[in-house]
Parts: structure tokens; sequence; C-alpha cells
């Protein structure tokens, strides 16, 4: 029977008097594979701060594989934890090359130090970089990379720890057509190999959800619309009632995909 990998329970987030997330009663549990939609300003990228321990709640518990947030070392928790972010990207030293960034995934730190890493260490690091397609720019620095390559990188560096939780946010945003349905296949074969991590991804697009994700969480205005399997909560009424608009879904069975518009 599958365990539970995440846990919040009556979850609230608060900051300078607005409300970023309120009454938020959300399970993950292993083998699963979450997305989470909303429009912008929704707390998605909150909801993804809480769970990857970067953010503590104002009200409500969370349970992070097997402990309790503010009852355990975090320091200890996030190399448990891979993470792929924007607002992480932006935090990258300076002229810091593509191998050691992702090598330093390894301890969840940025910025190559003292610590110490072996051949097998770095041999995992470039076999990372090689499966995300990007495994010659393993020399380059990561400033001088394009958007579609930094989001790879990112997602090796979330990889390389062999995390029990993998957290993604808005891993296709400012990519191209080509860009993204080439990331989408290779989030497609991590989803369908027999040790990947219970994966959560924070989209705006229906379009960018690969096949092999099993549930979603629909959220607006810091709470949730829905929860559960896809098949079950993408729905027109649902989908309308997030973005605030008049939605037609629809689900490509042929390719396991699913596509929004808004009704003329």
């Amino acid at each position: 029977m599958a365990g539970e990998v995440l846990q919040l329970t009556g979850v609230g987030v608060r900051r300078d008097g607005a409300t970023l997330l309120h009454d938020v009663d959300w399970t993950v549990e292993e083998d699963e594979r979450w997305a989470v939609i909303g429009p912008n300003g929704a707390g998605k990228t909150t909801l993804l701060q809480v769970a990857s321990t970067l953010l503590f709640p104002t009200e409500g518990t969370v349970e992070l594989l097997g402990e309790r947030l503010g009852k355990v070392d975090v320091f200890e928790l996030r190399p448990r934890i891979g993470l792929a972010s924007a607002a992480l990207a932006e935090r990258v030293p300076a002229g810091e090359k593509v191998l050691d960034l992702v090598l330093t995934g390894s301890y969840a730190v940025l910025g190559r130090w003292t610590e110490e890493y072996d051949s097998a260490d770095v041999g995992r690091a470039v076999r990372l970089l090689e499966q995300l397609g990007v495994g010659e720019l393993a020399g380059r620095r990561f400033d001088t990379l394009s958007e579609g390559e930094r989001k790879r990188v990112q997602i090796a560096r979330a990889l390389m720890p062999d995390p029990e939780l993998l957290l993604l946010d808005e891993p296709a945003a400012g990519l191209d057509l080509g860009g993204r349905e080439d990331l989408l296949q290779r989030l497609t074969g991590l989803a369908a190999s027999f040790d990947a991590p219970t994966s959560v991804l924070v989209t705006h697009h229906l379009e960018e959800i690969p096949p092999g994700f099993t549930h979603v969480m629909l959220v607006r205005e810091g709470g949730i619309v829905a929860q559960g399997p896809l098949e079950r909560v993408l729905t027109k009424e649902s989908l309308s009632e997030t973005f605030g608009l008049p939605l037609v879904v629809e689900h490509h069975a042929d390719v396991d995909r699913w596509s929004a518009r808004a009704v003329r």
C-alpha cells in the first residue's frame, strides 16, 4: 500500500496582510504524479515553496516524508526533495559551471564550496545531463544558457540527490513549441520510469501536463477548486470556475494529452 509523501492540513499562508493560501488540505501518495493548475496569483508557487520547506505556513500542519515541518531540521530534509524553479535559478552564483550546479543538488545548496564529490557523483551528474539532452553543456557557465537549456539543467540538478519528492515549478514556461514538446517527452519518460520519484508539477496550461501524470489540483485565489484523478477533475465546469471564463476541455486519448480553449 502506498504511503503518504506529503500531507497538508488546514494550511494557510499570509504575508503583509495578504492571504496567499487558505484552507489547503492535500495528500500526495507514493507513485502519484500531480499537476497543480491555476491562473496567475492563484498561489501555485507559494504551495510549492511550502512543499519544498522554503516557506513555513502561517497556519496548519505540513507532514513531509514522514516528518512534521517545524519539528525537523529542514537542512536534513531538503536533500530528499528535488526542486526546479525560476526563483532558484535566479540565485545561482555568477559564473557557476553547469556540472557544478548539478553536483550541488546532492546537498541542496547553491554554489560550489568545500563539499566533496567523488567520481560516482560526477558520473551521475553527467548521465542526468545527458538524459535531459544537455550533456554537452557540462562545462558551460549556467548564465550563458538559453531558457530551454536552463530548464533542463535545473531538472537534472533536481534529480541529482535521487529525491523522494520532485517539485517542478513551471518547467515549460518561456519555451517555444519545439522546446516544450521535447521537454514534455523527457518528463513523460521520467514519469514512466519504475524508480521515478513522486512528482508535483506546477503549470498554467493543460497542454503542459505530461502523459503519465495521475492527479491534478485546481487552485484559484489561494484556495482549492477541485483535486483528484485527472479524468475526474479536468472538466469544463471545474476549469471554467478556476480561470473565470467559459472553457472547452478536451482529452486527446491517442497521446494522453489535454487541452483547453475559451468558448467562442
